[in-house]
């Protein structure tokens, strides 16, 4: 699974010009369900959208608050583009993004799993797979320091850090070197520990 989170002022989603959610200081959060996930890696996700420390504290220490030490609002968005692969050519490659009803019930165990953690009417929904639009109000301009607290903060967490950029998987071949490489470290290490007893060396 992988999500985009962005600290917020507010924001709010419509659908067919109708206000469907909005929230005030917290964190938006665009979320995507790879074909491969399960209940483990959302519920994962879930906590570690409420963990993230996006915030500073009372005395000016960055990176020391999350969403809930704030008690900000966190609002959910589906977003499968986000596992887009652009490896091949100029057009998006969106196979590992899970589909249909998988996709459907997944998103909803994470969305109830957020607010099962955290405190349900701060955590507001988009509508899953409808044309949403996003109005993103942030707390100031995108500052070149990144330690501003005014500054606009957009982070993203992947489930499935093993897999490489755009969420392909390691080929066969790639795999097959890097078996190859951590067997030719433990001969080294194996040839380095061995010594031949001192009175074979006479």
């Amino acid at each position: 699974m992988k999500a985009v989170l962005q600290r917020v002022a507010s924001a709010s989603v419509t659908v067919d010009s109708k206000l469907v959610s909005s929230i005030g200081k917290g964190v938006l959060v665009f979320a995507a369900i790879a074909k491969d996930d399960t209940h483990k890696e959302v519920e994962s996700m879930a906590a570690k959208v409420l963990k993230l420390k996006m915030w500073p504290d009372e005395i000016g220490g960055t990176w020391k608050r999350s969403v809930e030490e704030i008690k900000g609002e966190v609002l959910c968005v589906s977003q499968f583009t986000l596992l887009a692969s652009t490896k091949k050519g100029n057009k998006p490659d969106f196979h590992s993004a899970a589909g249909g009803e998988k996709a459907r019930e997944l998103y909803d165990h994470f969305f109830a799993k957020v607010q099962e953690l955290y405190e349900p009417e701060k955590v507001k929904n988009g509508v899953f797979q409808a044309m949403m639009e996003v109005n993103i109000q942030n707390s100031g301009p995108v500052g070149l320091d990144y330690t501003s607290h005014d500054e606009v903060v957009t982070l993203e967490i992947d489930t499935n850090p093993h897999k490489g950029q755009d969420g392909y998987k390691k080929s066969e071949n790639e795999q097959g070197e890097q078996r190859k490489t951590s067997a030719d470290e433990e001969k080294g290490k194996f040839a380095e520990s061995f010594q031949l007893p001192v009175e074979l060396l006479d």
